[in-house]
């Protein structure tokens, strides 16, 4: 074996050492933080856990699925309510990201500008910002977005209020509670598309120059444009947008299934157990939905595009 070719060996090696080095810090965090905590939430979804003296656990099978499912009426209803508003809500997000990126990503000025204000919503509604802001009216009631939007609404001190609007067109008291509520879905909703606009924007930035060129000379419109160039280009980021947004929807913090599961603890210490079962149930039905959704992405349109 030549110097040069030892040399070289030798550099691979190093290199390779210096990689292991730089993700161990990641691996310790993946064990401590992530890998022991799932471990152990299973291991509570099967047990009786005691907290009166230390971390004691008793295997009792199925028992705590049997009593979320058999004498807790409100599981069922939460868990109904978490999957028609997580389908009514997903294609909703993806067609405001969408429409709001082809706006954003056209040249016009104060073009930074409206896409800083777009994305504003996603640095407001993290919980430290939010907290500051709202003070104590961040509570059970929903998520950050949600309790700044029904302050907004007329919840708060808002020079503006929508149902204070609605009430002197002189509208009944349930169509002003009706169109109150729509108004602030919508507004959710908008809230929830910062980061899919990001994506959607960055995805058409990486689209070839010469295929609109190609495009135009073939006599397309700006409507065939965007259906047969944009819009099977962001295949891929459309993947990436429709997992995000999923994730982001299942753990929302107004998610009924997950309040439920921390009013479990907060209720009373030693229902460790029926909470972390109630969670994994709710994964298992919502990681069987979100499989659909994918296949069905992948199998009808990705498929197709490519």
């Amino acid at each position: 074996m030549s110097l040069k070719t030892k040399k070289a060996r030798g550099i691979e090696r190093l290199k390779i050492r210096y990689g292991r080095m730089f993700i161990l810090p990641w691996f310790i965090g993946l064990l401590l933080f992530f890998l022991i905590p799932l471990v152990s939430s299973i291991a509570y979804a099967f047990s009786k856990v005691d907290l009166s003296n230390g971390i004691s656990m008793k295997f009792i099978g199925l028992e705590n699925f049997k009593t979320l499912l058999g004498t807790n009426p409100d599981y069922e209803r939460n868990i109904r309510a978490a999957v028609s508003s997580f389908f009514t809500s997903l294609p909703i997000i993806l067609s405001l990201s969408l429409i709001f990126a082809v706006v954003l990503n056209q040249k016009f000025r104060g073009r930074l500008l409206a896409r800083a204000i777009f994305f504003l919503p996603v640095i407001i509604a993290t919980g430290v910002v939010m907290q500051y802001i709202m003070g104590n009216k961040i509570g059970s009631s929903g998520s950050a977005s949600g309790a700044a939007l029904s302050t907004a609404l007329g919840g708060g001190d808002s020079a503006m209020r929508f149902s204070a609007v609605l009430t002197k067109l002189g509208l009944p008291d349930r169509v002003t509670l009706l169109l109150n509520d729509y108004i602030a879905d919508v507004f959710n909703l908008i809230w929830s598309c910062g980061i899919q606009i990001l994506l959607f924007v960055a995805g058409m930035q990486s689209i070839p120059d010469q295929m609109y060129e190609v495009s135009k000379i073939e006599g397309a419109t700006t409507w065939e444009e965007f259906w047969y160039v944009t819009f099977p280009m962001l295949g891929n980021v459309i993947l990436l947008v429709l997992i995000y947004t999923m994730v982001d929807q299942i753990t929302a913090y107004d998610n009924p299934v997950m309040n439920q599961a921390y009013d479990f603890v907060g209720k009373n210490i030693d229902m460790y157990g029926d909470s972390a079962a109630a969670l994994w149930l709710y994964f298992v039905i919502v990681g069987v939905l979100s499989g659909i959704v994918l296949f069905a992405y992948q199998r009808v349109f990705l498929r197709r595009w490519n």
